[in-house]
């Protein structure tokens, strides 16, 4: 993944070089352009010159012109720094003056002609024209040699692609460096992340990273510690179950063994008959075993931090409390107990299988600790611009020292009559956490029972 990166950020970075060095050899190119332009206007304004160079004609068998070349003629022909001649001849092609090659079918008019011509390993520019002279109308020829294109290219070859190339490999080399220890804090948080070992969930220094890298290593933290946070869950419910139904698997199980001993007594063929005492603790015993259970699995799905991700959906207390209502009823009319609903029409955002166990705890533990002919009420509406859920008994309450570690997971109060787990309020308390909010206990009406309140936002 790096070497890509790497490979990805070297191509991104000298892509415009190059581009820009094409670009630059393009533009000086289009620029020869501009000089043979130059140069197809000075032998246009050169060629008057050399018609009024001819100052006569000698005589004799062979005819030949008398020249005084003009000083800008003569400069052209002399100092140029490349090759450049010219040549006269009469309207009938006859070389009167100059280089022969240049002797050429005159022009049809007195139109300038310009075009080029290769001789001797020479492109040259040749601009011809009828001129009037003093010894009448002749064809003068000039020629330059020096090609701009030609000059131009190598030019831009020495001065501009040469420097370009070897700046494209430097900047390529120190690119290649630079982003290869630019990318060094990620290898190294990759080498970090790769020699841990599964049981080390501690953050990354955060420090040590570039601040561009902090938001993924803060990231990183946070799905360490969420990661922490469930493995120590998990740990400590597995501790919890562990300790906790070695009590009643225990007792089950010598319950078993009492009844597996009295039918090896009674022989092959014998009847075992159990006591119904012996009956009755051995149902106790699997009822707890039982219960204790469904309390575990429940505390370990309700556990706030896995929760977090979870979505929530709209739920109506008021269908929840009287479903509850219903589901302890029997419960209750079994010990005499009132069980009463005083609900308000009121829907919150949560999870609506999360608060029906929390209401059912609650409301298993006010059945289960309140005495025989007492009253239990659910309730749910609004308080103070939030929804809210209530349990309130008459019971033998909690003391006021004892309703922080109530909450806890397998505390009970010393004395408390009954049987119970210590979880019924452990696992609201984590449901309350799950929607942001906390168990309020207190006392019920007239300083009796208990009350056991959940506020939620609406």
């Amino acid at each position: 993944m790096l070497s890509g990166l790497q490979r990805r950020l070297t191509v991104m970075l000298l892509v415009p070089l190059a581009l820009l060095a094409v670009g630059n050899a393009w533009f000086a190119w289009r620029s020869a352009d501009d000089v043979a332009l130059q140069q197809d206007r000075r032998l246009e304004a050169l060629l008057p010159l050399l018609a009024n160079s001819v100052i006569g004609q000698g005589s004799g068998a062979e005819e030949s012109l008398v020249l005084m070349m003009a000083p800008g003629v003569q400069e052209f022909l002399k100092e140029r720094p490349g090759p450049a001649t010219f040549a006269i001849t009469d309207v009938d092609g006859m070389l009167l003056a100059g280089d022969a090659w240049l002797a050429a079918l005159p022009p049809a008019d007195t139109q300038l002609e310009f075009h080029n011509e290769a001789y001797e390993g020479v492109t040259w520019r040749i601009v011809r024209q009828r001129q009037q002279t003093v010894v009448g109308e002749l064809v003068v020829a000039l020629a330059d040699g020096s090609d701009p294109h030609r000059q131009w290219a190598r030019s831009i070859l020495l001065k501009v692609l040469l420097p370009n190339l070897v700046l494209i490999a430097a900047a390529a080399v120190a690119v290649g460096l630079a982003v290869e220890r630019a990318l060094r804090p990620l290898l190294a948080l990759r080498d970090a992340v790769e020699r841990r070992s599964p049981r080390d969930l501690s953050a990354l220094d955060e420090s040590k990273s570039p601040e561009e890298v902090r938001p993924l290593v803060r990231s990183l933290n946070r799905l360490f510690g969420l990661f922490d946070a469930q493995a120590e869950s998990q740990r400590r419910f597995i501790a919890d179950a562990a300790h906790q139904l070695r009590t009643p698997l225990a007792a089950l199980q010598a319950q078993v063994e009492a009844w597996a001993q009295a039918a090896a007594h009674a022989g092959p063929g014998g009847r075992v008959e159990l006591p119904a005492e012996q009956v009755h603790k051995l149902r106790g015993a699997t009822r707890r075993t039982s219960q204790l259970a469904n309390q575990l699995l429940a505390l370990s799905r309700a556990d706030a931090r896995a929760m977090h991700a979870q979505p929530l959906q709209r739920v109506d207390l008021k269908s929840l409390c009287e479903d509850i209502l219903g589901a302890h009823l029997d419960a209750a009319s079994a010990r005499r107990i009132d069980l009463g609903l005083e609900a308000a029409p009121v829907q919150v955002m949560g999870h609506d299988w999360l608060l029906r166990e929390l209401l059912s705890n609650l409301v298993d533990n006010a059945v289960k600790y309140t005495p025989e002919g007492g009253t239990v009420t659910l309730r749910c509406g609004r308080r103070d611009g939030q929804a809210f859920l209530e349990v309130e008994d008459d019971g033998p309450g909690v003391p006021h020292a004892e309703r922080g570690r109530v909450l806890e997971r397998f505390y009970r109060v010393q004395g408390t009559a009954g049987e119970g787990n210590g979880l019924g309020l452990a696992i609201a308390q984590e449901i309350a956490r799950v929607h942001h909010s906390q168990l309020e206990l207190g006392p019920g009406a007239g300083g009796r029972g208990l009350r056991a309140c959940l506020l939620l936002s609406l």
